[in-house]
């Protein structure tokens, strides 16, 4: 009898545990459904209470209640932080559940969204170029959606975000002015509208350049229209090439490189891509070879600013490689003309291009983009003279 009592008391009190356990999950599922409805894009109405806390923290703008008045919650592209309150429990819940459910991480897809244009800068020398190609890592370009991911800045998938580049630059080339253009996530309740609220806006170069690598920078940003694309927007485009003019005779360079100017076909001066490109006439609208104010060891550093509409693969140094074999004795200025008159010279000859470290993207021209800097530039000094 007195061990059958002890076994009720046993038991009962194994009830009460569990009991205090249930309330303490209900508690603790209350806490993290509160964090949620401050930070998550989608409304908890659409949700069990028992899923709140599944919730992305994606940031995106959305009015909650609060103790009965509404409120609108903003991120700048980060994780949000409510406290530090149980963010690494509901990191690991979202994980779970995304992985389960086949989501990729770091893209949002319920935001808000709009067309912006990045005016980025970087120093090529340890990148396979700018765009992303199978096998060759990294790149600029690999880096940039890689931060544009973990920042939670892309809406849906890459294809989805309309991403377009205006330069291919290869690699070891450098930049200060590659623009890409694509759809990112925005604070605007319009993002279509006419009206620019800069303060309302995410600031798209501060959250980028706090987790890009130190070799690339974004340095500026502009809302685009819905038809713009960096590529075929573009309306010129400006490269720099440095060099030490040494026993060079620059004058004889400089002769030569005003047989560019205007519109040309510039199959002997590229490397041929037959299976993409079937027209090779491209304009070129300057070609200035001048000194850079600027000297070592006794020797002067120049510059090649070329500008053009359009440029084909390794057209600039192509030309550049001619220009030195002028430079150094090894051919007429008129060996431009030859290579220019496809009938005289149908076939490329073979030469070396020019080495690709001391060539820049300059610029690139649009027709009503002004781009935005902000505080995220403060401190940034960049890698590549312009």
């Amino acid at each position: 009898m007195a061990a059958g009592n002890g076994e009720t008391v046993s038991l009962r009190t194994e009830v009460a545990a569990l009991r205090l356990r249930v309330l303490e999950l209900e508690r603790e599922n209350q806490r993290l459904a509160q964090i949620a409805s401050s930070c998550s894009c989608v409304s908890k109405d659409n949700f069990p209470s028992t899923l709140v806390a599944d919730a992305s923290l994606y940031g995106c703008d959305q009015e909650v209640q609060n103790n009965g008045k509404s409120h609108e919650s903003r991120t700048s592209g980060h994780d949000c932080n409510v406290n530090g309150e149980g963010l690494d429990g509901l990191s690991k819940i979202q994980s779970k559940r995304a992985n389960r459910a086949g989501h990729q991480v770091g893209v949002v897809s319920h935001c808000q969204k709009r067309l912006v244009a990045l005016k980025i800068m970087y120093f090529g020398q340890r990148f396979y170029g700018f765009a992303s190609e199978a096998h060759t890592e990294p790149t600029v370009e690999s880096e940039i959606f890689k931060v544009l991911e973990r920042a939670r800045l892309l809406v849906g998938s890459r294809k989805e975000s309309c991403y377009s580049r205006c330069g291919r630059t290869d690699k070891g080339v450098s930049a200060t002015g590659q623009v890409i253009s694509l759809y990112l996530r925005s604070n605007l309740k319009d993002p279509g509208g006419n009206v620019l609220d800069e303060r309302s806006e995410i600031d798209y170069v501060k959250v980028l350049n706090r987790m890009l690598p130190r070799d690339i920078r974004v340095i500026g940003w502009c809302p685009v229209a819905a038809d713009f694309l960096a590529r075929f927007s573009c309306l010129g485009r400006e490269y720099k090439y440095l060099f030490w003019k040494g026993g060079l005779d620059v004058p004889k360079m400089q002769k030569a490189a005003s047989k560019f100017i205007g519109e040309h076909d510039f199959r002997n001066f590229c490397k041929m891509d037959a299976a993409n490109v079937s027209n090779y006439r491209r304009h070129i609208t300057d070609f200035d070879i001048s000194a850079y104010d600027e000297r070592s060891n006794n020797d002067e550093l120049w510059a090649m600013n070329i500008k053009g509409s359009a440029f084909l693969w390794h057209q600039v140094r192509c030309m550049v490689a001619v220009l030195f074999l002028i430079g150094q004795g090894l051919e007429s200025p008129c060996v431009v003309d030859s290579l220019l008159d496809i009938t005289r010279t149908p076939r490329k000859p073979q030469y070396t291009m020019a080495p690709e470290l001391p060539l820049i993207l300059r610029s690139c021209k649009f027709d009503k983009v002004s781009f935005m800097s902000s505080s995220g530039l403060k401190g940034v000094r960049c890698q590549c003279r312009p």
